[in-house]
C-alpha cells in the first residue's frame, strides 16, 4: 500500500468511532429515552480534540528507532482504538448504563485524538509540498467517510441486528487500520529531538516562521468563524422550519457527507494544479453562493429538495476551504516537530469553530438568522482576500532543511 493509501486507511478508521459517538450513539441513546440535556454530556468529550496539543510534543520526542518513531505509537494507539470499542460490547442497553458508556467514549476520543497527532506527523514527513493538497484532501474526505460509516451505516446495522453487531462491525473496520500500520515501514528518522523541553518549545516556535502568525491569526479565524457561524444556524433553522429530528439527522449526517467527500478529494487534486490561493478563491466563492442558497431556510422556508441541495452545496464548499486551511497548516509543520506543529495549528482552527458556533447562535437570537448569514459572507470574503495576499507573499516551500540553533535545535523552513 502506498503512502496515500496508508494515510487514507488511518484517517478513515480514526473517524469511524468519532462518527459513531457523535452521531450514531446520540441517535441510539435518544431512541432509548435519554434526555437532550444528558446527551449534551456526550458531546463534551469532543473537547478533548482541541487540547491534544498539550501532549503532542511527547509523540515528537519519544518513539522507537527499531519499529519506527511514529509507527511505534500507531501500533499501540490503533490497537487501543479497537479494544476501547470492544469495551462497549457489554452495554447492550446503553441508555441504562450511561455513565460507563460515556467514560469509555471519553477514553476512545483520547486515543483517537492521539492517533491523529501521530498520523499527521507521518503525513508531514512523507508528503512533499506538491502532494500536501492531495494528502489533506484525503484527510478531510476521510473524516466525512468515517462519519458516514460510523454515524450512518452502523446505526442501520444496530436497527436491524442489534448493539453487538453494530459495535462488532465498528471494531472490525477500525482493525483494518491496525493491519495497515503493521505493514507500514516508516522511513528512519534522523532528526530526533533530544530534549522534551525542545519539543514543547515547538508549540510556540512554529509561529516564528515567516507569515505563520498572519495565516493562523488572520486567515484561519476569518474563514472558520465566517463559515462556522452560518453552519451553526442550520440545525436550529431546520427545527424552526418544522423538520423532524430524524430527517435532520439523515440529511445533515449522511446525505450531505457524499458531496463533501467528493469535494475534499477534488480540492486536494485542485491544489496541486491551481495552487492554494486558487482553490481558496474557489472555496470562498462557492461558500458565498451556497450561503445565498440557504437564505430561504434562514427566512423559515425549507422545501425538502431545495434545502437538501443547498445544504449539500454548502458543506461541499466548506470542505474545499477546509482542505486549503489544512494544507497551509502542513506547509508550516516542520518534520522534526510535525506532531506538535500541525496539532497546535489545527487545534486553533477547532477553537475558532467552537467560538463560531457560539457567536452565530447568540447573534441569531438577537439579529435573526439572515443577518448572521450575511455577516458570515463578509467574514469569509475577507478571509479569502487576506489568504490570497498571504500566499502571494509567502508561497509554500518545497523542501525543509536543518539549521542548527544553539537554543532550540529545531528544524526550520
Amino acid at each position: 500500500m502506498g503512502r496515500l493509501g496508508t494515510l487514507t486507511a488511518l484517517y478513515v478508521t480514526q473517524y469511524l468511532g468519532i462518527g459513531f459517538i457523535t452521531v450514531g450513539l446520540t441517535a441510539i441513546l435518544r431512541d432509548g429515552g435519554t434526555s437532550l440535556d444528558t446527551l449534551a454530556l456526550l458531546q463534551v468529550v469532543g473537547l478533548i480534540w482541541p487540547v491534544k496539543f498539550l501532549w503532542a510534543p511527547l509523540l515528537d520526542r519519544y518513539g522507537s528507532r527499531r519499529r519506527g518513531h511514529y509507527r511505534s505509537w500507531l501500533l499501540v494507539l490503533q490497537a487501543a482504538l479497537v479494544l476501547t470499542l470492544l469495551a462497549l460490547l457489554p452495554f447492550s442497553r446503553p441508555a441504562d448504563q450511561l455513565g460507563p458508556v460515556i467514560a469509555v467514549c471519553a477514553v476512545f476520543v483520547f486515543f483517537s485524538a492521539t492517533q491523529d497527532i501521530a498520523v499527521d506527523a507521518v503525513a508531514v514527513r512523507l508528503l512533499a509540498a506538491s502532494e500536501r493538497g492531495t494528502g489533506n484532501g484525503i484527510q478531510v474526505a476521510a473524516s466525512y467517510l468515517g462519519n458516514l460509516l460510523g454515524g450512518g451505516v452502523c446505526v442501520l446495522v444496530y436497527d436491524r441486528f442489534g448493539w453487538a453487531a453494530a459495535v462488532g462491525l465498528l471494531a472490525a473496520l477500525t482493525a483494518i487500520g491496525l493491519l495497515v500500520v503493521w505493514r507500514f515501514r516508516e522511513p528512519e528518522r534522523t532528526d530526533r529531538i533530544v530534549r522534551i523541553g525542545t519539543a514543547y518549545r515547538a508549540l510556540v516556535s512554529v509561529f516564528g516562521q515567516p507569515g505563520c502568525r498572519w495565516w493562523t491569526f488572520g486567515v484561519v479565524p476569518l474563514v472558520y468563524v465566517g463559515a462556522g457561524m452560518a453552519y451553526a444556524l442550520v440545525t436550529p433553522a431546520l427545527v424552526d422550519a418544522g423538520w423532524s429530528l430524524g430527517r435532520i439527522g439523515v440529511v445533515t449526517g449522511v446525505v450531505t457527507s457524499v458531496p463533501a467527500i467528493a469535494a475534499g478529494l477534488i480540492a486536494g487534486l485542485g491544489i496541486g494544479r491551481f495552487g492554494r490561493a486558487g482553490v481558496l478563491v474557489a472555496g470562498g466563492f462557492t461558500l458565498a453562493l451556497s450561503t445565498v442558497a440557504l437564505m430561504p431556510l434562514m427566512n423559515g422556508r425549507a422545501p425538502r429538495g431545495g434545502t437538501v441541495a443547498a445544504l449539500c452545496f454548502f458543506l461541499a464548499a466548506y470542505t474545499i476551504a477546509n482542505v486549503v486551511l489544512y494544507t497551509v497548516n502542513m506547509d508550516y509543520s516542520r518534520p522534526g516537530s510535525g506532531g506538535a506543529d500541525f496539532t497546535v495549528l489545527s487545534s486553533f482552527g477547532l477553537v475558532c469553530s467552537f467560538v463560531a458556533a457560539s457567536l452565530g447562535l447568540a447573534a441569531a437570537d438577537r439579529f435573526g438568522y439572515s443577518a448572521v448569514a450575511l455577516a458570515s459572507l463578509v467574514l469569509v470574503a475577507a478571509g479569502v482576500v487576506v489568504g490570497v495576499t498571504h500566499q502571494r507573499r509567502f508561497p509554500p516551500s518545497g523542501s525543509t532543511i536543518r539549521v542548527a540553533h544553539p537554543q532550540t535545535d529545531l528544524l526550520v523552513r
